[in-house]
């Protein structure tokens, strides 16, 4: 259900929080699609099930802030002098306050531990901002360990941002 129509067809305006959890796609990743976007479930009907930039700049938002956990989405589309290019900037025209993104890709299973470890320590501390929330998750993941697997190296836990409202 998670697919381009039903984002578009949501009150969105009512959210404080909006969370994508998929895959970021930088300009021309995908044939014929000169923007970035993010891939939501196909739609099976001829079309792709990408949610692009021009689509998120058509959406209504009132939202503290914005989860974007997927591949590339803090990257930039080519316009250097932008504070904020690409999906951010369409998802600060749409309404949010704040953005969690990224600046290259992500592995799925750290992605999921840094972005809960946010949300459950949101929970846990309602005081405590969203920037201390992603800083508290990132040491957290430093220390994590999948079996022989270690997720202290950077590339796991740095390519995460705040932008924005960092405040709780």
């Amino acid at each position: 259900e998670a697919s381009k129509a039903n984002v578009k067809r949501l009150d969105l305006t009512n959210r404080k929080i909006v969370a994508f959890a998929t895959h970021g796609l930088l300009p021309n990743d995908f044939p014929r699609v000169n923007e970035p976007s993010l891939a939501l479930a196909n739609p099976n009907d001829g079309n792709h099930g990408l949610l692009t930039l021009e689509e998120i700049l058509g959406l209504k938002l009132d939202a503290d802030w914005v989860v974007l956990s997927a591949c590339n989405t803090a990257a930039s589309d080519g316009r250097a002098a932008d504070a904020v290019s690409g999906l951010g900037r369409g998802f600060f025209y749409a309404g949010t306050r704040a953005l969690l993104v990224t600046h290259w890709p992500v592995e799925s299973v750290s992605a999921r531990l840094l972005v809960t470890g946010i949300f459950e320590r949101q929970a846990a501390d309602t005081a405590l901002s969203r920037a201390e929330a992603l800083r508290q998750s990132m040491l957290a993941l430093m220390q994590q360990n999948e079996g022989e697997f270690a997720y202290a190296h950077p590339l796991f836990w740095a390519p995460y941002v705040l932008v924005g409202d960092g405040g709780g």
